[in-house]
């Protein structure tokens, strides 16, 4: 099992995905995505794809290694591209990202709980708080 700190950087991805699949839900086109609500819905979402590069850093590099098969220096790069280069950012790649690499690392995220240590008590108590709302199914997944 993994240091419990994992925990904290996993539910943290969960949550931005989830998040970001909501905010680009009901958007067929790149354009459409990132002009509604005034570039609210594409600001957010970039913002979010910036966190879940940051805490996927954070992981142990142990518990990366057993999902070689998740491009971990494409995360970190895609965050590092995202907060140093974002007047030259390709906005249908950050579409593409989200509709086709955030569903793949989603389910490996929620695997990786299952090698990360951390109580009951973390875990309820993560779940009650407003932020992770998105991730309740996690309640029933990981209490089992």
């Amino acid at each position: 099992m993994y240091n419990h700190r994992n925990f904290i950087y996993l539910i943290t991805i969960l949550e931005c995905i989830e998040k970001i699949t909501i905010y680009t839900h009901p958007f067929e086109q790149v354009d459409e995505f990132t002009e509604a609500n005034d570039q609210m819905n594409y600001n957010a979402s970039w913002a979010l794809l910036l966190v879940i590069g940051e805490e996927a850093k954070k992981l142990s590099k142990e518990l990366k290694a057993e999902y070689s098969n998740v491009p971990w220096s494409s995360i970190s790069a895609t965050r590092n591209f995202l907060a140093h280069e974002y007047r030259e950012l390709n906005q249908q790649l950050v579409f593409d990202i989200i509709r086709q690499e955030l569903p793949l690392l989603k389910s490996v995220i929620i695997n990786m709980f299952d090698k990360v240590d951390y109580s009951k008590e973390a875990l309820n108590t993560a779940l009650s708080s407003p932020y992770y709302q998105h991730v309740q199914y996690l309640r029933e997944k990981l209490n089992d």
